[in-house]
């Protein structure tokens, strides 16, 4: 027998700056950009009000004016964005143990084991709608399908504050017109390059055969957007709260890569990424960096080192020296667009043990001299950190890369797999 939509897809609608509405009810039906000012910074999230304007995050302060006149910029109530959500989530695992958050505002449920308590999942993407809603004030979206592919599509169709259930029968006619950038995994470039090949919905993508998307999508992605694209998607909501990896990612734009961009960069997401391991109490045995270039070909490379780490300027040094690899295995006159950095194969972070200066000194090593050095400067930046706030102290690489984005809003954006 064919399985129900007893997936939901939930998503809070234009959560950041509907937490700013909720807190200051004057802003209501108002356009807003949390984030950002009329001559500089950046707008980190915008309002439906808006967005319908063409305001969107990440757009300068200057541009959302520009499209926008009657937007007001607001500050960003970072301990509340965490709070509220959480309260959300809470009334989700009311229904289902099988919660799967992926984001601070969004999450997936399986409800195939709730029916027979609270109706059909229709009846109970209701009922949470209209909890959410009534107990923290805030919009959700739910979508409702056989699978998580569809569900979260479901749920961006729904957008804003609306319900859509996929029934099994109707999956092909809901899929077959919608255009390709509602799936996930489809941003802006691919989305570009399908158009150029006449690829413009789901239904075009679902009749174009998968050999050939691999072709100019490569051989992962095409065919996964191919199987999704007829809704084949065996993923099952998944409810382990261990992070299996912590990453940063930053898009630089096109840029020729230099030792100094190179190394700005990667400083800055090493530092948010080793500051995250540290407060989780992890240690990471590989680390992983990907380049991406122009044309939306990116180039991945690993090293999984003897002994656990999470010290902020090996991991820097690791992740340059990764990086390098990939940008001189493509040759020459290459131009970089992003940069991310990946540790997984987690473990336990233990209690520095230092060494007896018999091995020569290497600073992946935590109890080596220099090691014990790095660690211990570590440690007493994150006590100055959560006494004054993170941009009390730092080392500078990553103290010079500032675009405008708070690090408080980059680590709610950002999730660990």
């Amino acid at each position: 027998m064919i399985a129900g939509p007893t997936i939901l897809h939930a998503d809070l609608d234009a959560f950041y700056a509907s937490v700013e509405q909720l807190l200051d009810p004057s802003l209501r039906g108002r356009p807003i950009g949390v984030g950002g000012g009329p001559h500089g910074g950046v707008v980190l999230a915008a309002s439906y009000e808006a967005k319908v304007h063409g305001v969107s995050g990440g757009m300068p302060g200057w541009r959302a004016r520009e499209l926008c006149p009657e937007i007001a910029f607001v500050r960003g109530h970072f301990g509340r964005y965490q709070e509220l959500a959480d309260q959300v989530m809470d009334i989700l695992a009311d229904v289902t143990p099988a919660v799967e958050r992926i984001s601070i505002d969004e999450a997936f449920l399986d409800v195939s084991g709730s029916t027979h308590l609270f109706g059909p999942p229709a009846e109970i993407a209701t009922m949470l709608r209209r909890r959410v809603r009534a107990e923290v004030g805030l919009p959700i979206s739910i979508g409702a399908a056989r699978t998580k592919h569809l569900a979260k599509v479901a749920s961006q169709v729904a957008k804003p504050d609306g319900l859509v259930v996929v029934e099994p029968d109707a999956e092909g006619a809901f899929l077959d017109p919608l255009p390709v950038g509602l799936m996930w995994g489809v941003g802006p470039v691919a989305q570009r390059r399908l158009a150029e090949r006449g690829i413009r919905t789901i239904g075009e993508l679902a009749r174009t055969p998968s050999f050939s998307l691999e072709k100019f999508l490569g051989q992962a992605t095409g065919a996964r957007l191919s199987a999704l694209a007829v809704n084949e998607d065996p993923r099952r909501v998944a409810t382990s709260h261990r992070a299996r990896s912590i990453g940063a990612q930053s898009a630089i734009g096109r840029c020729t890569p230099t030792p100094e961009v190179v190394r700005e960069v990667l400083a800055h997401l090493a530092e948010r990424v080793a500051g995250r391991l540290r407060a989780k109490h992890r240690a990471a045995r590989t680390i992983t960096v990907r380049v991406r270039f122009t044309g939306l070909r990116s180039v991945t490379r690993a090293l999984t080192v003897p002994a656990p780490l999470a010290a902020t300027l090996t991991l820097t040094e690791i992740a340059e020296q990764l990086a390098w690899t990939a940008i001189r295995e493509q040759g020459e006159s290459v131009e970089i667009t992003l940069l991310a950095i990946s540790t997984s194969n987690l473990v336990p972070l233990q209690a520095l043990q230092a060494e007896l200066p018999l091995a020569p000194d290497d600073p992946r090593r935590a109890g080596s001299p220099t090691g014990s050095a790095r660690w211990a400067v570590d440690l007493s930046m994150d006590a100055v950190r959560r006494r004054f706030g993170k941009d009390a102290v730092g080392y500078w690489p990553a103290l010079v890369r500032a675009h405008g984005v708070p690090d408080e809003f980059r680590e709610l954006a950002e999730h660990d797999l």
